[in-house]
């Protein structure tokens, strides 16, 4: 292999900062996406992370195409509530790249990752391979935890499941959220191509959580193959929501009514399967402290900033808008109630000329499916009367013009505003915004991640 496949005269030295380390990996492969186990393998081994997961740790992997973000969050406070140091693993981040990373709860130090990237890339150039970003931050994660000494490691893939680095782990107990069309270059175009993927995380003899209720044939397959235990929802447990404040979950051996968390209540049964069902020992104390606490960033993610209401949700296939908007409308409801509440206390009627509305933040990624999202979006009956939109800062966007386009289909240009930068948009969302609107921001991670930049930088209004 050519030495310049391998190194790179500006590789950081031990002193450079996190953002020099993150671009310098950027470089060093030759494509973003790489899929496979073949390279990652020889260094992981070497650096010891294989046998640290195996030997000292109890792992919890989480593949599906929604929601695993969400899940591998509850799992995680979970664990930490009951007294387990804890280990969570998720990609992408939002604001900082240190998200990716965390023990018990805490982003881990910019110091903590550049002496871990330091030891991945002795490793990598001593084993003579290279790797891709996803690759080289995600070794350095498990090198993180595995020097740290976790007691759970929880892990959220990447792309997939079988190719994806994460599994280079054998888990104890295996989570697949749920299969739909996403990322088809890689996983196939169909359901049964792509659970075949996503059951690749499965071992022999261990368990699986599986958290929709149509199964490909190809899971099953997988199931049986490794002799696995399979526990699926409506089946092996289920949930139900009792009131605004609580949830009751059960299975065989218990129910329960716990606090509602702020994440989907689908998602956290998928999580507390995982947990009971596990060799750990979590109590009920432990589960309801977890639940109160348990928070995440662009997951139905309701603030309110330059007094505007907002709504941040990755959202970013079909079936994650059909999340969103199952918990949208009952919000939106809530919303004008608490509107006309607050209006009729402190007699300000007249003070808003309009109706309150919902104003739309978007942008997606190019290799989307972006036709089907603003067709769901746009005929779920909510009162969206303005879309913003704007390119995305990132190599796979969507242009404006494209996003442009596809609305144009559904909406009146009217309706449709179009900026260079998602800077600008959200700037123009809060100047043609009321205080009584609720601005929805979807999309995208990257969406999602440079909206807030924008508003927590000083030259917003």
């Amino acid at each position: 292999m050519s030495d310049s496949l391998l190194s790179n005269p500006n590789t950081p030295n031990n002193h450079s900062s996190l953002t020099e380390w993150l671009d310098y990996m950027q470089q060093i492969h030759v494509s973003a996406i790489d899929m496979g186990l073949s390279r990652v393998l020889p260094v992981a081994e070497a650096l010891g992370v294989v046998q640290s997961a195996k030997d000292d740790a109890y792992v919890f992997t989480v593949a599906g195409t929604n929601g695993k973000g969400s899940t591998t969050a509850v799992i995680a406070q979970m664990c930490e509530a009951a007294g387990y140091k804890t280990a969570l693993y998720q990609s992408p981040h939002l604001s900082v790249f240190n998200e990716r990373v965390r023990i018990n709860g805490e982003m881990v130090s910019d110091e903590t990752l550049i002496d871990a990237f330091s030891k991945v890339e002795a490793a990598r150039l001593a084993c003579e391979l290279t790797l891709s970003f996803f690759e080289m931050t995600t070794l350095a994660a498990l090198l993180i935890f595995a020097e740290a000494d976790c007691d759970v490691w929880v892990l959220e893939v990447g792309l997939g499941g079988r190719l994806d680095v994460v599994n280079i782990i054998d888990p104890d107990m295996a989570v697949i959220t749920n299969i739909a069309i996403d990322h088809v270059d890689w996983l196939g175009d169909n359901v049964e191509d792509i659970g075949r993927e996503k059951a690749g995380i499965l071992r022999d003899g261990i368990s699986l959580i599986y958290g929709a209720t149509v199964m490909p044939v190809s899971v099953q397959q997988a199931i049986d193959k490794h002799q696995a235990t399979c526990y699926r929802v409506g089946q092996d447990f289920d949930y139900r929501e009792v009131d605004a404040s609580a949830w009751q979950y059960s299975n065989a051996a218990v129910t329960m009514q716990l606090p509602r968390p702020a994440l989907s209540l689908t998602n956290t049964a998928n999580a507390l399967s995982a947990v009971l069902a596990s060799s750990l020992n979590v109590d009920s104390t432990a589960i309801e402290q977890a639940l109160q606490a348990v928070k995440l960033a662009g997951r139905f993610d309701y603030r309110k900033m330059h007094n505007r209401h907002w709504l941040f949700d990755v959202a970013h296939n079909e079936q994650g808008v059909e999340f969103l908007l199952a918990q949208l409308l009952p919000l939106w409801q809530q919303h004008l109630a608490n509107q006309s509440s607050s209006q009729n206390s402190s007699q300000k009627n007249q003070a808003h000329s309009k109706p309150a509305s919902i104003k739309m933040l978007f942008s997606m990624l190019g290799d989307k499916d972006i036709n089907k999202v603003v067709q769901r979006l746009t005929e779920a009956g909510l009162p969206i009367s303005d879309w913003f939109v704007a390119e995305i800062d990132y190599p796979r966007a969507a242009s404006t013009e494209h996003l442009q386009g596809i609305l144009s289909s559904y909406v009146d240009d009217a309706q449709i505003h179009d900026f260079a930068r998602l800077k600008d948009a959200t700037q123009a969302v809060i100047n043609a915004s009321q205080p009584q609107d609720l601005i929805v921001v979807c999309g995208s991670f990257h969406t999602i991640g440079e909206a807030l930049a924008a508003l927590v930088a000083d030259n917003l209004n």
